[in-house]
């Protein structure tokens, strides 16, 4: 815990009562300056803290701040062995975290960013990133599982991501599969795993779980994004909503991951299916067809009928969707 948690846990626990730095100081073996420092930087990363001569600090509300402490004080005590790291600016989440998991890091690792400047989305295309308007997380894992389960990482997170959205702002949430998120017709959110396999077993050393939220649009909107992709909110959230949300979307995730093999969320991803009764045009190769989506099986399957009435499964990374598929979408799988 750094020093500035520590003084903030003070402030907590305190409530609507002041505290001097003075005894902040004492408590913690350092200097009223110290203190003070400490205070600022809470202040700098969007706690409003109120101080005055001779009536010491108080926290009169956790504001927009996205720390680790403003994220935990809203997960359950049983998922609170999470390491949380925040950051100003990295590359990527996914690019960092992979080297801490080859460094030894330990699962429950997680990595947020208030802005990426290579953001990663699947296929290598990029994820957009700007500062302080999204939620750019990801979670270190160790899965005792082969790779051919890998999927369920990604399946699980699409759900813990698309309830965590609608409990935390209200809006409704459709997952297309197999790993993005949607607000009406439009993408809010992106989802990548990435594993590192043991050739010796042939299960994982670590997979490493990006998730990307578009929270608020940023100042100039999507730019050429604009047809394919929204945010949550239109201008800013209301105070506190991103560590809400990150809480959320961690609690459900890893109460997921807990038994991960027996797929309680698996309902729920197919109950909130994008593409159920949507006619698409996909490609296999360099092949093209055209078909009616039935739904997802319980493997996270693509079940399509074609225009001959066979039927076909498909899992992911066997067909790409081709752009304006449905409603307006532009946007490929």
């Amino acid at each position: 815990m750094t020093l500035s948690d520590q003084v903030l846990s003070f402030l907590q626990q305190n409530g609507r009562e002041s505290i001097s730095g003075e005894e902040i100081a004492k408590q913690l073996g350092v200097t009223r300056n110290t203190v003070w420092k400490a205070v600022n930087k809470l202040k700098e990363e969007g706690y409003e803290i109120s101080a005055g001569t001779n009536r010491g600090y108080v926290l009169n509300s956790s504001g927009d701040a996205l720390t680790s402490a403003s994220i935990l004080q809203h997960i359950p005590k049983e998922y609170c062995d999470l390491d949380i790291i925040v950051e100003d600016r990295v590359t990527s989440t996914n690019t960092v975290l992979k080297k801490l998991a080859e460094q030894g890091s330990k699962e429950g690792t997680v990595l947020i960013s208030q802005e990426q400047t290579a953001g990663k989305g699947r296929m290598g295309r990029s994820f957009y990133s700007p500062f302080g308007c999204g939620l750019y997380m990801s979670i270190l894992l160790r899965p005792g599982f082969s790779a051919e389960n890998s999927l369920l990482i990604t399946t699980a997170a699409a759900v813990a991501v698309a309830k965590g959205i609608t409990e935390v702002t209200g809006a409704k949430t459709r997952i297309k599969w197999v790993n993005d998120v949607y607000i009406g017709w439009k993408k809010v959110c992106g989802i990548l795993t990435e594993a590192s396999v043991d050739f010796e077993n042939g299960g994982l050393s670590y997979a490493v779980l990006g998730i990307g939220i578009n929270v608020r649009e940023a100042e100039g909107g999507f730019m050429e994004l604009a047809d394919v992709a929204t945010a949550i909110y239109q201008q800013h959230p209301p105070k506190g909503a991103r560590a809400r949300l990150a809480a959320t979307v961690l609690t459900h995730f890893m109460s997921y991951y807990r038994v991960l093999e027996k797929k309680p969320f698996m309902r729920e991803y197919q109950n909130l299916s994008l593409l159920t009764g949507v006619d698409i045009v996909y490609s296999i190769g360099a092949k093209q067809e055209r078909g009616t989506v039935l739904g997802i099986d319980d493997d996270a399957r693509l079940i399509v009928r074609l225009e001959t009435g066979e039927i076909k499964y498909y899992l992911a990374g066997e067909v790409s969707i081709q752009k304006g598929f449905a409603g307006g979408i532009n946007h490929e799988n």
